[in-house]
């Protein structure tokens, strides 16, 4: 809209905006305004220009609200929209108008913009239908680059090594006198992620929207591999990635034989380590526990299990839905043999929570950064 209104609006400068949204509260419609406007109005002349396409493309029609449309400005918000979604994450969604014109100003898709947070922050376990529905849509939309790894291959680049096989071979061409030193660096591969998730009793309330988790994690980034434990360890990889969420959950499904059982944590990463801790950590990936930490086993085999995934991967990271919860601390003995070799102890309880930990995971993997 903003290029048929004649500003000069790259590609470059839209992945700016991007990345600069991603610092924001997308909740805070002033917050949007200026940024967008810092990044994307260089001339005075479209100031102007710019405020009255950023109040039409965000004003309700009254074709979509069933009511007169709010008057137009950056201060004014319109009707509740539905707690659907990413909107009632606070974030931004676009709703498409059937009868635009053709006009900069009158062929505008219009959204809801929705400054509500009860639905981001809300417990999964106190969600109903609908919104389990809407988190899982929302999940879906969730970014997760858990950074780039250094492997042992060495291309052509502005490195710390010099190339020498490149640099004789060049020499051919100047009668055996080297010209240039071509260098080369470590080639870059994005981050394996491992996954494992408590499907216990105890979590029976979260497992639904753990296995939904699961698939769009899988979705996202290819170099996934997903387990699910109760009292034995059992891999999903190759289930999550069906084509169709309900052909997942169905696969998922007939594949755990102990779904909503006993919880036995520190038996299953023994077994994790045993039969696929070779193939799964082998690249140093980003490993997330997802658990509640009610483990009937003895403390310290699962200190032991847990010490070892920390040893093997990049960063462990432990997610237990009940941080955050009333009065809740981490005191049962499994929790505290195994807490001192987690890095990262963070909730999982609600939307906000995993779209704090999408937006960590870009931090945690990248290339240098450690525990």
């Amino acid at each position: 809209m903003l290029r048929r209104l004649g500003l000069d609006v790259h590609t470059g400068r839209m992945l700016d905006v991007v990345e600069a949204l991603s610092c924001v509260d997308l909740a805070r419609r002033d917050d949007v305004f200026h940024v967008c406007r810092a990044l994307l109005v260089h001339r005075h002349e479209d100031l102007e220009a710019f405020d009255r396409a950023f109040d039409a493309f965000w004003a309700r029609l009254p074709e979509a609200s069933g009511a007169d449309a709010p008057a137009g400005g950056r201060d004014v918000s319109g009707a509740q929209a539905p707690s659907t979604g990413p909107e009632a994450m606070g974030l931004l969604e676009t709703q498409t108008d059937t009868a635009a014109a053709t006009d900069a100003e009158d062929s505008l898709d219009v959204p809801a913009w929705s400054d509500t947070e009860s639905l981001a922050t809300k417990d999964f376990a106190e969600f109903s239908e609908s919104e389990l529905a809407a988190a899982r849509e929302a999940i879906e939309r969730l970014v997760w680059q858990p950074g780039l790894r250094r492997t042992r291959r060495w291309v052509p680049g502005r490195g710390p090594r010099l190339d020498l096989r490149r640099a004789l071979a060049r020499s051919v061409r100047t009668g055996g006198d080297m010209v240039r030193l071509p260098r080369r660096v470590r080639r870059l591969r994005p981050r394996p992620i491992v996954l494992l998730c408590d499907v216990s009793g105890s979590m029976e309330v979260y497992a639904r929207l753990l296995v939904h988790f699961a698939y769009a994690l899988t979705r996202r980034h290819r170099r996934v591999e997903a387990f699910l434990f109760s009292t034995r360890l059992t891999r999903i990889t190759r289930q999550l990635r069906a084509a169709r969420i309900d052909d997942a959950v169905r696969g998922v499904s007939k594949a755990v034989p102990d779904w909503s059982g006993g919880t036995r944590i520190g038996a299953s990463l023994q077994e994790f380590h045993r039969r696929w801790g070779r193939r799964a950590l082998a690249k140093r990936p980003v490993a997330l526990l997802v658990s509640d930490g009610w483990d009937r086993g003895e403390p310290e085999v699962l200190a032991e299990a847990v010490a070892r995934l920390q040893r093997s991967c990049h960063r462990l990271i432990w997610l237990n839905p009940l941080i955050g919860t009333p009065d809740y601390q981490p005191l049962t003995r499994g929790l505290l043999a195994a807490l001192p070799h987690v890095d990262d102890f963070l909730p999982a309880r609600s939307l906000r929570d995993l779209t704090e930990l999408a937006a960590l995971l870009g931090g945690v993997g990248r290339v240098g950064s450690g525990r």
